[in-house]
């Protein structure tokens, strides 16, 4: 496919792109310009990608990386909102990374009769993985793999999901806020984030005491919640070095 340099992922794009199984098509859902679909290409990890997104500015960039790498044949480019232009048994995968939680929730939800047909969903939320977890397990999902990165100070968790609905699984509190997996794994970088959450928390405190300010007993409750669950997880960690 040329001698053009070897596409560069970003550590939370790349974790992305080495969750989806070899052979499958795949459809990148907020494809952005589109260097994760070339990736997928370029490794051979896929024999086809369709690269959509929402918005004509990503979408005119990414037809252009694409065009220069001679990639046209192997990346359809759509214009579509979500999963709205992808059609039922088209794609073995879907990728919704880098949009919040609820909006990757509604993505999945409107579509769910595409959904039902797809081998795999890999999804990296930046927020309410929680609401996220609980939403995959709600709707005959299993989280089959998970994995996070640090990347540039922030953390992003990604997980694979497969559709059983002949084993319904279901998740503690715990594992929704923190990954099934990546608390058995005892996950490294998990341990990183949990460690300062505890510290952003015990911040907050000490300024609020220092500021002489008393908290409301919601205020209270909900900080006092956090810390338990934060407390809980890291107790996964205790029988080994981190």
């Amino acid at each position: 496919m040329g001698n053009k340099k070897e596409v560069l992922l970003s550590k939370r794009m790349q974790m992305v792109a080495d969750m989806v199984t070899k052979g499958n098509v795949t459809a990148d859902i907020g494809c952005d310009h589109g260097f994760v679909s070339i990736y997928l290409i370029e490794q051979g990890i896929c024999p086809h990608v369709i690269a959509m997104d929402v918005n004509e500015g990503p979408l005119l960039r990414a037809r252009e990386h694409i065009a220069e790498r001679s990639l046209d044949s192997y990346i359809d480019i759509r214009l579509s909102d979500g999963m709205e232009k992808l059609q039922k048994q088209e794609a073995d995968s879907i990728i919704i990374a880098g949009m919040g939680g609820r909006l990757v929730m509604k993505i999945l939800s409107d579509n769910m009769d595409k959904v039902k047909e797809l081998k795999e969903v890999i999804l990296q939320p930046q927020s309410d993985l929680h609401l996220v977890r609980h939403f995959l397990t709600e709707n005959g999902f299993m989280i089959r793999q998970e994995d996070m990165v640090e990347d540039a100070s922030k953390f992003y968790p990604c997980m694979k999901a497969v559709r059983d609905e002949d084993k319904k699984v279901s998740y503690s509190e715990l594992e929704e806020w923190y990954g099934p997996l990546l608390l058995r794994e005892k996950h490294p970088v998990l341990y990183q984030y949990l460690q300062k959450e505890k510290n952003t928390f015990e911040q907050i405190r000490q300024q609020i005491k220092e500021n002489a300010r008393s908290m409301d007993s919601k205020e209270e409750d909900s900080i006092q919640e956090r810390q338990k669950q934060i407390a809980m997880a890291l107790a996964y960690f205790e029988d080994q070095e981190v």
